[in-house]
C-alpha cells in the first residue's frame, strides 16, 4: 500500500481504536510496528491478520502481491521484537518466521478463508512469509483503572464475536478450518478470562464487599452456563462434516448470554473497581 494511504489507515485506527472503513472494514486488522533494519527508526504498518489461539497471531507478508518482500519483513528479519496494537490493547511481541510443513500448512488455511492471498502469491512470483507474532507475556494489558481494563477486555470479547458471526454468515454449506479455528481461540480467550475472575478479581471483591455475595454467586453461575456454550460450540466444530446452520444457532446463544453476562457484570462491578481504596 502506498505510504500515505498506509498512514491515514493508521490514524483512523488509532483514532478509533482500531476500527476502520474503506477495504478494511468488518475485518480483523491490527498495527506492527518494527524496527527499520537499516534506519533503527520505528516503522509501523496495518496488516491483517488471522487468529491462531490465545498465545500467536498470524500475519502474511504479502505486500499487496509484490515481487519483493515488504520492509516490515525485512526488519523482523533483523530484529524480531515488534509492537503490535489491536485497537483495544497493545502488546510487545515477538516475531517468527514460520517454515516448512507448518508454513504451507497455515498458508493454505488463510488462503482457504480468503482466496484473495492466492492471488497475492501468484502475483508476487514469491512464496509469501507467514509470521506468528508471539505475545511477550508481561502481565495483563492495563487500560488505566481495573474498571476501564475490564470493559476493554469485554469490549474485545464482543467485536471478536461479532467478526465470527460475519464469518459464519459467510462461509457457506462447509466450515473451512480458519473458522473453526477463530472460534476456538474466543473459547480459549474467554475461558482464561473467566477463570481469572474466579480465582483472582471475584474472590477479592467478594473479601472487601461482602454485600456482593448475591451479584458474584450469580455471575460465578453465569461462568459455568457460558463454559457448557462454549462446550456445545466445541462439539460442532469437532464433527467430521460441521453443520454451518448449528454453528450458527450456536454462536448466537453464546453471543447472547455473553453480551447478557458482560453487562450485568460492568454495571455491578466496574463502579467498585475505579471507586478510590477505602
Amino acid at each position: 500500500m502506498p505510504i500515505d494511504f498506509n498512514q491515514q489507515v493508521i490514524e483512523e485506527f488509532r483514532a478509533r481504536q482500531g476500527q476502520v472503513g474503506g477495504p478494511f472494514a468488518g475485518g480483523r486488522l491490527l498495527l506492527l510496528t518494527t524496527t527499520g533494519a537499516r534506519s533503527g527508526r520505528p516503522h509501523t504498518t496495518p496488516l491483517a491478520y488471522l487468529p491462531d489461539g490465545v498465545e500467536r497471531t498470524l500475519v502474511i507478508a504479502s505486500a499487496g502481491g509484490s515481487p519483493r518482500h515488504p520492509d516490515w519483513f525485512h526488519n523482523v528479519l533483523a530484529d524480531p521484537e515488534v509492537t503490535v496494537e489491536f485497537g483495544l490493547f497493545t502488546v510487545k511481541a515477538r516475531a517468527v518466521v514460520l517454515q516448512g510443513e507448518e508454513r504451507d500448512r497455515l498458508f493454505a488455511r488463510a488462503a482457504e478463508a480468503d482466496p484473495g492471498w492466492t492471488g497475492y502469491e501468484a502475483k508476487s512470483g514469491r512464496a509469501l512469509p507467514v509470521v506468528a507474532l508471539y505475545q511477550i507475556m508481561d502481565g495483563p494489558p492495563r487500560a488505566g483503572s481495573f474498571g476501564a481494563t475490564l470493559k476493554l477486555i469485554h469490549e474485545s470479547f464482543r467485536r471478536e464475536l461479532a467478526l465470527i458471526r460475519q464469518d459464519v454468515a459467510r462461509s457457506g454449506p462447509v466450515l473451512g478450518a480458519q473458522l473453526r479455528v477463530n472460534c476456538l481461540t474466543v473459547c480459549q480467550g474467554l475461558h482464561h478470562h473467566h477463570v481469572g475472575e474466579d480465582t483472582g478479581i471475584f474472590p477479592y471483591l467478594g473479601e472487601h464487599h461482602p454485600h456482593l455475595a448475591p451479584v458474584l454467586e450469580r455471575l460465578g453461575r453465569e461462568h459455568e452456563a457460558i463454559a457448557a456454550l462454549m462446550e456445545q460450540l466445541k462439539a460442532v466444530l469437532s464433527a467430521a462434516a460441521a453443520d454451518p446452520a448449528r454453528l450458527s444457532q450456536q454462536v448466537e446463544r453464546l453471543t447472547a448470554e455473553l453480551e447478557a453476562h458482560l453487562d450485568y457484570e460492568e454495571e455491578h462491578l466496574v463502579p467498585l473497581l475505579d471507586a478510590p481504596a477505602p
